[in-house]
């Protein structure tokens, strides 16, 4: 299951948003990366908090990659979430 972001999310969008909530999803970010995390919460703008998280860079030196405990991510930043695994 994947859907796109758009400016202005849809109630169809948050309600797969929320589907998602302590679940594993995938985020694809405008500035090339993509990040793996547990979804915890989010709000109407589709900002969202995640935990356990790896994000996944493309660097000029190669791939980088960081583990975090908690990240707060922007919506509008956000181009794709693919869900890992749906409750």
């Amino acid at each position: 299951e994947y859907f796109n972001v758009k400016t202005e999310p849809t109630e169809a969008l948050v309600a797969l948003v929320d589907k998602c909530i302590g679940s594993r999803i995938h985020i694809v970010m405008k500035n090339d990366k993509e990040i793996v995390g547990t979804l915890l919460g989010f709000d109407d703008f589709v900002n969202m908090v995640l935990e356990d998280v790896t994000e996944f860079e493309i660097t000029p030196e190669g791939r980088r990659i960081t583990k975090l405990d908690q990240i707060l991510l922007n919506g509008n930043n956000i181009t794709m979430v693919c869900s890992v695994e749906v409750k």
